[in-house]
């Protein structure tokens, strides 16, 4: 699997492009916003897009989705039916941060925990993860030890939990039950900042270390 990292909007969210290099299919993973950068992306790699894959409804992760959506003709996938209420707010959500809120839209396919999601001969398995937002959601890819994780856990820090739907307690579990079992060596790409590793996290996210 090719990865991409397109850091958008003033959020600076880590969009990313993934794809199949045997066929070039693909996928877009949390388009918050500067969809022409995205698609621009999108066609210098070459990539034919299956599908965009959402982790969770806030703002900043799918603010360009619909009109990705809407450029591309592919669906969009996820997060769990637990975030609704957040993209149905998603103009909502732009008056409350002061940005464009972009095109509404409902998913094609909301996801279950165990469900996979595949693009050309790549599988990703389907975890939920809430505790950052009821419906959060994130992909491991077992062959790459690799796995997108959006807001749940960043380098030295995790998802903040002060938003409606968010829980502490529950955003902890969600990393000590679903993401660290996955194992030390699994790289994560979380929705801003950079990538780490679970078991760095283990040993030194003071939020972990008790």
């Amino acid at each position: 699997m090719e990865i991409t990292i397109i850091p958008v909007t003033a959020f600076q969210q880590n969009c990313s492009l993934l794809w199949c290099p045997e066929t070039m299919r693909g996928v877009v993973v949390d388009p918050g916003g500067d969809v022409d950068d995205i698609m621009a992306e999108v066609e210098e790699r070459g990539v034919t897009l299956e599908r965009i894959l959402i982790t969770h409804g806030h703002i900043d992760h799918i603010g360009g989705a619909g009109e990705l959506a809407q450029r591309t003709g592919v669906p969009i996938e996820g997060p769990h039916v637990g975030d609704a209420d957040w993209i149905r707010e998603l103009a909502q959500q732009g008056r409350m941060f002061g940005v464009r809120p972009g095109r509404t839209f409902t998913p094609d396919r909301w996801l279950e925990a165990g469900e996979v999601v595949r693009f050309g001969t790549v599988e990703m398995q389907v975890l939920h993860c809430p505790g950052h937002s009821p419906g959060h959601v994130a992909f491991f890819c077992a062959g790459e030890n690799l796995a997108l994780v959006g807001d749940v856990l960043f380098q030295g820090s995790i998802g903040r939990t002060d938003f409606p739907g968010g829980d502490y307690e529950t955003l902890i579990r969600s990393i000590r039950e679903q993401l660290l079992p996955l194992g030390d060596d699994v790289t994560f790409i979380p929705g801003h900042g950079p990538a780490s590793t679970f078991g760095a996290e283990r040993r030194t996210n003071p939020f972990l270390v008790k």
